[in-house]
């Protein structure tokens, strides 16, 4: 490794404009691409959260993951797919957009971008086997409450967090593939336990965790059955 890979720092270079990336700035509620769209280019979000949205044939919506600051998005850019999904903004975001000859020419060259990158995809392939493993084999009530879990982001010492954006029922209720009137029971009795608190802005607390206690694995010896 020579002294450029030692000096190449992938977030001041996704922080920056330069051949094959720009930066663009999208406002609260605003569509970034579209489900079907062309895909020639890699995106990474520098600030804000965004969710990824998916139209089914008949019309019906479902919210498939809300990313954070630090993330790519449109990966399957690199593979020559058209957009899996319709990426909106939750609030006022900044993203740098990279065409895919550009993004794949700077891993080769620089060991730096390829680890930062092949990191990213690590941790979104667990996050997508995790959430499978969530909705074959965990009820409803324990899907909630890790989704607002991840969604509040505890850190060391934490002792409440409110979710950094304001998430409809409905919205959560896509999320986890439910219906809007079960996520409200569930939010209700939450609150009476004490585990969150809301009013008009969801707060979480740590001993919400005590509700997606995983049980011990185990190879299951006939069908599974799902409590809903």
């Amino acid at each position: 490794m020579n002294s450029l890979d030692v000096a190449f720092d992938p977030t001041a270079f996704l922080s920056s404009a330069g051949p094959g990336r720009t930066i663009q700035q999208f406002r609260k509620h605003q569509s970034i691409f579209a489900q079907g769209d062309k895909a020639d280019s890699v995106l990474y979000l520098q600030q804000g959260r965004i969710k990824l949205v998916v139209m089914s044939e008949q019309g019906k919506e479902g919210v498939v993951a809300i990313l954070d600051a630090g993330q790519f998005f449109g990966e399957s850019a690199l593979i020559g797919r058209r957009r899996l999904s319709t990426a909106v903004a939750l609030e006022d975001c900044i993203v740098t957009t990279l065409t895919g000859p550009m993004l794949i020419t700077t891993m080769q060259r620089e060991p730096g971008m390829c680890e930062f990158f092949m990191t990213h995809l690590l941790k979104r392939n667990c996050r997508v086997e995790e959430d499978l493993i969530d909705q074959l084999f965990n009820s409803s009530e324990k899907r909630l409450a890790r989704l607002l879990l991840l969604l509040a982001d505890f850190g060391e010492g934490d002792t409440a967090k409110s979710l950094p954006v304001d998430i409809s029922q409905e919205t959560l209720a896509e999320m986890i593939g439910t219906t809007r009137s079960r996520v409200s029971h569930f939010m209700n009795k939450f609150r009476k336990l004490g585990f969150i608190n809301y009013n008009g802005h969801i707060e979480v607390y740590p001993s919400l965790r005590s509700t997606v206690l995983p049980d011990k694995a185990r190879l299951p010896e006939g069908d599974v059955r799902r409590s809903d």
